[in-house]
């Protein structure tokens, strides 16, 4: 695969902020958001790739002025005193040159440096280190040739001083001190409880380029993909794989991702946002509260994201953690791809039975070990060499495109009463179900709602039946499919229920569908779409 043909940078200013470690970097980078997009925590190493946010920062006209924030690690420290070593013995320190290497790349492509300093603390000797480095070209990577296209080489872009953890007025003298430092007047700031925000946003709007001709408004990804797995399946290699870069760190070192990463690129003539989640372990194992925080970001990420990459690790059995993830994923009703990375260290290997492990034997496997999303398809890869890469990106447009797609509500009402007809529920009493409309309420996932005299004789064994039905007769054999089963109104005045199969009138249809589409989310004003006669 041709990774120069996947990757673009974003047509956007750029803006890198860095600093000592709890500087308040994280912090301002999710007060800026809005969100919490980076983990804050007072443990020194806490942030370790490059985690970026595409902002509008509103001007003072109130034009909004969208930007790419990228948060990076606190230089100079990269572990907690006493903690460097993990749980298992690993060296933390041996991640230092891959951390310095993702600030390097942060501060060479940016247009603007937000240099943070902890107002209440002071210049520190490690600020003053910093300091120096920035004035002498020396924080990024030595005669290297920027990345940002808008600066002349070896250049890097207006550095600004943030005087961080300014929480009120008794502190706004000591954040002006840090103009000893050289590089003007520092702009103040709180992310606690955001006192000099809007001072802060107009500072950091007035120093941005001018508007370049043609410039492109925020980017929009025509897909979100979320990469998850247990530690050390090969996330970040992916990942990097399709960026073309070493845009996150891989290291042997499990647990080496804690953020959830967002890496912007092109794919062919579609843009794509990669989510990198944290490797996770079994909950009962986390060491402390950044691994629950990872753990938080991860799910959060499979929230957001259109489609869900589980990977799997082919060397290792399929164990809890992996079976874990895929029940979030099937939770979360998101279309998802199992992709089966280190193909190529087990393909014709002997397996348990002598023979060699063919992707047939594999994938019989993997049915067998993850029942909840026994629909997905499947991907064998290798990130180390790109192998098949491409082609699971393809996939996952694919199952993202099933799941938009909507089925006219008399095909579905044709289709269901053939079902009925042929193998209905019923109960041990001889009471038969009776189906008096069906439609499509949602998509992504595609949900389906069917009103019925008795919802209660549509069990869940029932419902499983009808599901693969639908797998097997919709155009969405590989996504999630929600089915919704709602009680027939009762007459008015007469008390009784409606035991006909009469077709219903206009208002109960109105009625059913405006539940229904309240329950599946649908954002208002785009219920009407959801519903077609045909």
């Amino acid at each position: 695969m041709d990774d120069a043909s996947i990757h673009s940078p974003v047509p956007i200013p750029r803006i890198a902020i860095i600093g000592r470690p709890n500087a308040g970097k994280s912090s301002l980078l999710n007060m800026l958001a809005g969100a919490k997009v980076s983990i804050v925590d007072p443990a020194a190493g806490t942030t370790r790739d490059r985690v970026t946010a595409v902002v509008d920062l509103a001007d003072p006209s109130g034009r909004p002025r969208p930007v790419e924030l990228t948060d990076t690690g606190g230089f100079g420290a990269y572990t907690e005193e006493g903690q460097r070593f993990n749980e298992v013995g690993a060296d933390l320190g041996t991640l230092r040159r891959d951390i310095e290497a993702q600030i390097a790349h942060a501060v060479e492509s940016a247009d603007l440096i937000l240099f943070c300093i902890d107002a209440q603390a002071g210049i520190t000797p490690l600020d003053q280190e910093i300091a120096r480095r920035l004035r002498e070209g020396k924080l990024g990577r030595a005669g290297g040739t920027p990345v940002n296209p808008r600066q002349e080489p070896g250049a890097a872009g207006k550095v600004r001083l943030v005087a961080t953890k300014v929480d009120g007025p008794k502190w706004e003298a000591h954040g002006y001190e840090l103009a000893a430092l050289g590089f003007g007047e520092p702009l103040l700031c709180s992310a606690k409880n955001n006192y000099f925000r809007r001072d802060l946003v107009d500072g950091i709007v007035a120093d941005l380029p001018a508007d370049a001709p043609g410039q492109a408004p925020a980017p929009q990804s025509d897909l979100t993909i979320a990469i998850i797995g247990k530690r050390n399946a090969g996330k970040s290699s992916l990942v990097n794989r399709l960026a073309g870069q070493e845009r996150v760190i891989v290291s042997e070192i499990a647990g080496t991702t804690r953020d959830a990463v967002d890496v912007r690129l092109v794919f062919g003539d579609r843009s794509v946002t990669v989510i990198d989640t944290a490797g996770l372990r079994r909950r009962k194992s986390f060491a402390n509260r950044i691994e629950w925080w990872a753990f938080d970001r991860a799910q959060r990420s499979i929230e957001r994201a259109d489609v869900v990459l589980l990977l799997i690790d082919a060397t290792e059995p399929v164990s809890q953690v992996d079976q874990q993830l895929a029940m979030l994923t099937q939770k979360a009703a998101k279309p998802v791809v199992i992709v089966v990375n280190k193909w190529d260290l087990v393909e014709g290997q002997a397996g348990p039975r002598g023979r060699p492990i063919t992707p047939h034997d594999f994938e019989e496997y993997l049915r067998a070990e993850l029942k909840g999303i026994d629909y997905a398809p499947i991907a064998l890869v290798s990130a180390a060499t790109g192998r098949n890469v491409k082609q699971t990106m393809d996939l996952a447009f694919e199952v993202s495109e099933q799941a938009r797609k909507r089925v006219g509500t008399g095909q579905l009402n044709r289709l269901v009463s053939g079902i009925i007809e042929r193998r209905g529920p019923a109960s041990k009493l001889g009471t038969f179900a009776k189906v008096y409309y069906v439609a499509q309420v949602k998509t992504s996932p595609p949900t389906i709602v069917l009103v019925v005299n008795k919802p209660s004789l549509f069990d869940p064994g029932y419902m499983r039946f009808l599901v693969n039905r639908f797998r097997e007769e919709l155009p969405f054999p590989e996504v999630p499919i929600r089915v919704l089963v709602r009680p027939r109104r009762q007459k008015q005045g007469g008390g009784a229920a409606i035991e006909t199969a009469d077709a219903m009138t206009s208002e109960e249809i109105a009625e059913v569908e405006s539940e229904a589409v309240a329950e599946a989310g649908v954002p208002d004003g785009d219920a009407e779409s959801y519903f077609d006669d045909e």
